[in-house]
């Protein structure tokens, strides 16, 4: 059943934010209602006839359920025809009519498909969003080039995320160059690079901020970006971080030990092997957790039928010592591969799951079986989760038996539960292998974590001087 939608200070504050400027960033924490603030935007530009109708880009769990989601849940928002462009559907759905007024929603891996269906018409969208905006910072992947060239033909456009630097102010380039095609930041990657940063390390790949260069960027993108936090702006309860370590049996302590200095270990179950040292981490990875990919290519999500070794339990032991001290209280683990999945469901077999392959019904079901109470676990892959879940309905533990070193995600999935609408503390347990990859994760997130937060704090209320 659907209700007003009472639009709190701030939200009204970032509507106004949109609606003067003709591109803009929303830096909006999770759970401050960035779908919902978009949409009362775009009533207002289309009410002044500054747009007629958006186009909004965004992951394929956001763009599916989240955003008709919100159509459907507010009374303000049932004058806006919205349709998703997914599925066998989705050409009729596009030729169905010029749909004045509203808003079409497509995912990332739709672009393609949508400017050969729109080529040789009238350009039907005088507005652009793209939601979570992170997965078009890299300029040299194929959603941001199948994307430039139609940039300029958007009146209006506007990028959405909470995480606008998960790996690091290069992260940045792309997002901004989607609002103002380089006017901020440079209308080249490299250019940007040469400006802001100098090159390190091993063959001069990485780069690192000049002595200068965090300020410079902050000035460049204060006109452009709102931040908010939800720490500033909800009553939010507290997030504490708890991490518990784990030896590894001798073993797999040797395993270990001979696949980070020799990038080969003998296993039972055969031969694991590591091409180079990016290979060798993510082996390494997989034997902290317990359970490693026989003669599987690196950076990969292997299929079910990839053989694999299992190593050890000090994890699975330490997350089944967990529930059991929260004593029924839910507890959402987050996994990493495929085999971290199949044997933690051997120690929990009533365990729900959303990773690869679930349903998009499916995950509204656990959803709702979740936010219910009716799961004490749920298992999450973070990078299949990350954006468009609610799990705020019950107080919950999150709990990482596996580590991953992708800020974004990580951050998101805490954030799938300590958001609004949640009422009691959230405990953060990160299961770590001692003297392993996990230990440099951990700081690898923390660094992270401190960049992006530093750009954040750089832009946060920036409306406190123009409101």
């Amino acid at each position: 059943m659907s209700e007003p939608w009472r639009p709190h200070g701030y939200q009204k504050k970032a509507i106004k934010f949109m609606v003067q400027q003709g591109a803009a960033g929303l830096f909006l924490s999770p759970g401050l209602g960035k779908t919902s603030t978009t949409l009362a935007a775009f009533k207002v530009l289309r009410k002044t006839k500054l747009v007629r109708r958006a186009l909004v880009i965004a992951p394929l769990r956001p763009a599916t359920s989240v955003w008709p989601g919100e159509v459907a849940r507010w009374d303000d928002f049932h004058d806006i025809t919205l349709r998703v462009l997914h599925g066998p559907q989705k050409a009729d759905l596009l030729a169905s009519g010029e749909l004045t007024g509203g808003v079409d929603v497509i995912n990332f891996e739709g672009l393609s498909w949508l400017f050969d269906a729109v080529k040789g018409q009238d350009w039907p969208w005088q507005m652009l969003v793209i939601d979570e905006s992170t997965r078009i910072k890299n300029p040299q992947t194929l959603r941001f080039k199948l994307l430039k060239p139609h940039l300029n033909k958007f009146r209006r456009r506007y990028i959405l995320t909470g995480t606008p630097a998960p790996n690091g102010l290069l992260d940045l380039f792309g997002q901004v160059y989607a609002l103002d095609q380089g006017a901020a930041l440079g209308r080249y990657v490299t250019h940007y690079r040469m400006s802001f940063f100098n090159s390190t390390g091993y063959g001069g790949y990485t780069w690192v901020p000049k002595p200068d260069a965090e300020e410079r960027i902050y000035k460049a993108l204060r006109p452009l970006v709102l931040r908010m936090s939800a720490e500033d702006y909800l009553h939010l309860p507290p997030l504490i971080n708890n991490t518990i370590t784990v030896e590894l049996p001798p073993e797999a302590r040797k395993a270990y030990d001979q696949m980070e200095d020799l990038l080969i270990t003998e296993l039972k179950e055969g031969t694991l092997t590591a091409a180079n040292a990016a290979a060798t981490f993510g082996k390494c990875r997989q034997i902290a957790n317990g359970g490693a990919y026989l003669g599987t290519p690196e950076g990969e999500v292997p299929s079910g039928k990839a053989k694999w070794a299992h190593i050890h339990d000090a994890k699975l032991e330490a997350v089944q010592e967990l529930v059991e001290e929260l004593s029924g209280k839910p507890a959402l683990i987050a996994y990493e591969f495929k085999h971290d999945l199949e044997r933690l469901q051997k120690v929990f077999p009533e365990a729900e799951y959303l990773g690869g392959g679930v349903t998009a019904k499916k995950q509204r079901e656990v959803e709702a079986a979740w936010n219910g109470g009716r799961l004490q676990v749920l298992l999450a892959q973070p990078q299949s989760v990350a954006h468009g879940l609610n799990l705020q309905g019950v107080g919950a533990a999150v709990v990482f038996h596996s580590l991953s070193p992708n800020l974004e995600d990580t951050e998101q999935l805490v954030r799938r539960v300590w958001r609004q609408g949640q009422k009691e503390r959230v405990v953060v347990h990160w299961i770590v292998a001692k003297d392993t990859v996990d230990e440099a994760i951990r700081g690898m997130l923390n660094k992270k974590d401190r960049t992006q937060q530093k750009l954040l704090n750089a832009l946060k209320d920036h409306l406190k001087r123009r409101y």
